[in-house]
């Protein structure tokens, strides 16, 4: 039982580094959008990573996925590294980060029902309490701020936590026989005979004319948030399960609040602490609730 709660505790805090992470990827992403067009951004910094992604494969000697884990990989590039970057580009060039951190705040819940959904992890009644609970916080924090409605870039931006969802549970689940950083650089290298000739001409048709706080901001989602998280975030999920570290996503909202301010100089007020500290008290009741693998 203790060499079970300490994998599970170890996956917590890999999972805590990953979203640290992910956290800084919405307000480094208005950085670019504000200059580069959206598509270009979110296709190109898969590109970049690819990139990065086939010297470490070649560096690590990985051996070819299977057939079965081709299929696998195919779902997980479809969701985090074509549908999240797309979508949540998009909708950067519409609201701000820290609308778009609260929106997104619904992922954990989502990545769960997938997990339940696809692999059979089943989540206790307390557990789904706390998600429900922690999610609902989140969803209503952004009503508030958008004055009891949605913005249409919510659209896109819910969009995005299903393909994010989606590749989260997917990647997580191969994860446990791969090994993230496989996982995550063999999606990507199956994605960039697609994403290479459309970034060119993307490039070609709006220009890199951008300055350097742009590029800044897109030289972090490429490195940073399409690879070098999944190397943590991957592996938590493995470690820990996919309901239970999937929780620890709920902090990032607030995480990406302070990264706004310091970064883009959004507002930060005192609400949003009182927010964030409802819901880390709800993901540490989901963290003691029973899920069976």
């Amino acid at each position: 039982m203790s060499a079970v709660m300490s994998q599970e505790s170890r996956g917590m805090w890999l999972g805590l580094v990953g979203v640290a992470i992910f956290s800084l990827t919405l307000p480094f992403t208005r950085l670019a959008v504000a200059e580069l067009d959206p598509v270009l951004v979110a296709l190109g910094r898969a590109v970049v990573a690819a990139a990065g992604s086939a010297a470490l494969l070649w560096w690590m000697r990985a051996p070819r996925p299977t057939a079965r884990q081709w299929k696998a990989l195919a779902i997980t590039s479809l969701g985090v590294v074509v549908g999240f970057p797309l979508f949540s580009s998009i909708a950067m060039r519409y609201v701000p980060a820290a609308h778009g951190a609260v929106v997104i705040g619904v992922l954990p819940l989502a990545t769960a029902l997938f997990g339940a959904l696809r692999f059979g992890e089943r989540p206790s009644t307390a557990f789904w309490a706390a998600a429900v609970a922690g999610s609902g916080l989140v969803v209503g924090f952004a009503l508030w701020q958008g004055d009891g409605s949605f913005h249409v870039a919510d659209l896109a931006l819910f969009a995005a936590v299903v393909a994010a969802a989606m590749g989260y549970a997917e990647g997580g689940r191969l994860s446990q026989t791969m090994g993230g950083q496989q996982v995550i650089s063999w999606a990507l290298v199956l994605a960039l005979p697609v994403l290479l000739p459309v970034t060119i001409w993307l490039s070609l048709v709006h220009g890199l004319d951008a300055s350097p706080r742009a590029w800044l901001g897109f030289g972090y989602v490429s490195l940073f948030s399409m690879f070098i998280g999944f190397f943590f975030w991957y592996k938590g999920l493995a470690l820990g399960g996919i309901a239970r570290v999937g929780q620890v996503q709920l902090v990032q909202p607030f995480l990406t609040l302070i990264g706004a301010a310091l970064i883009l100089g959004e507002s930060l007020e005192a609400v949003h602490f009182l927010f964030a500290l409802a819901v880390i008290a709800v993901v540490a009741l989901g963290r003691r609730a029973a899920i069976r693998r």
